[in-house]
């Protein structure tokens, strides 16, 4: 059977979809959003993640290292950068967790004698598996195999998409996801494609195309202050989603700073966005727009 690159399995998930949860996330991703809370998904192979203060500076690393590099001793990135192969040695030889591996491969048998570890916890609370990333379409043969399997067993299934996919792949995926949460950014495709990296025309055309075929989708908007939380912006939004069958309600996803710390872990060069978190307030008004659109609202989840 295939397999994919899975860079994390969360236990007990409250906010990837109905009741608890098992979500599994997917490396690689389409779209560079400047917020971007999981930045160790976005590349679509392996690498090393580093937690500079866990390092005790024993040198295993190095030891470990095939090109002996030593200036990761320190708990920083071993220089030059340019000859990690990611092999994963030295997060094996790491014993603090200073350095880990960010994605290995799984198979869909795998993932499924995974997910059923937490079947009690579904069928107590109505809660199912999620696939998430990164952008989880991007490894569909894993992730379309991995749905069939669990919906034979009579398991809840969700995709968490940006919904930057090629269309036959989400309607393909539609045919065994019980749910789909679907991110939408922002409706200014010019706007969308400077804080996000890419168009939105082609998200916009899926979600209407798979509100179309399918009764259960949850649209999922990250509020980031000053860039996508204007009146306008919101109005806008509610209208497009209040137009399309299928949608079952909107969740706001209030902006946090976790996945600025990581970017460093993963050395990446970008700089945190300089943007404070919205407050109660601020989260109650962006949902007052999607509420007077007719739309079933929550702030979070």
């Amino acid at each position: 059977m295939s397999s994919g690159i899975v860079f994390d399995v969360q236990r007990f998930s409250l906010h990837d979809g109905p009741g608890i949860r098992t979500t599994f996330f997917l490396k690689g991703c389409p779209l560079a959003c400047r917020w971007c809370h999981n930045p160790e998904g976005r590349a679509a192979i392996p690498e090393v993640v580093v937690t500079p203060e866990r390092c005790i500076a024993c040198g295993a690393c190095a030891d470990a290292c095939p090109h002996g590099l030593p200036s990761g001793i320190d708990g920083g990135w071993a220089r030059p950068r340019s000859l990690c192969e990611a092999c994963g040695l030295c997060a094996e030889a790491c014993p603090t967790g200073a350095r880990r591996m960010a994605g290995e491969s799984m198979t869909v048998s795998h993932a499924v004698q995974e997910g059923l570890r937490d079947r009690v916890f579904y069928d107590a609370s109505g809660g199912g598996v999620t696939f998430s990333g990164g952008e989880p379409l991007r490894q569909a043969d894993f992730v379309i195999a991995s749905l069939k399997q669990f919906r034979k067993r009579g398991v809840h299934t969700a995709v968490d998409t940006c919904g930057l996919v090629e269309r036959g792949v989400l309607l393909d995926a539609a045919r065994f996801a019980d749910l789909f949460l679907y991110d939408i950014k922002h409706m200014d495709e010019a706007i969308h494609r400077m804080w996000a990296g890419a168009s939105n025309e082609g998200i916009l055309a899926n979600l209407e195309a798979l509100s179309s075929v399918h009764g259960a989708i949850w649209v999922r908007m990250p509020v980031i202050p000053g860039v996508n939380d204007d009146r306008a912006n919101l109005t806008r939004t509610a209208s497009f989603v209040a137009s399309l069958g299928g949608v079952e309600r909107v969740s706001l996803l209030p902006y946090h700073r976790l996945g600025s710390e990581k970017l460093a872990r993963i050395g990446a060069r970008e700089q945190p966005l300089p943007i404070e978190e919205p407050g109660p307030d601020r989260m109650g008004a962006a949902a007052a727009v999607f509420e007077a659109a007719g739309l079933q609202t929550t702030i979070g989840g």
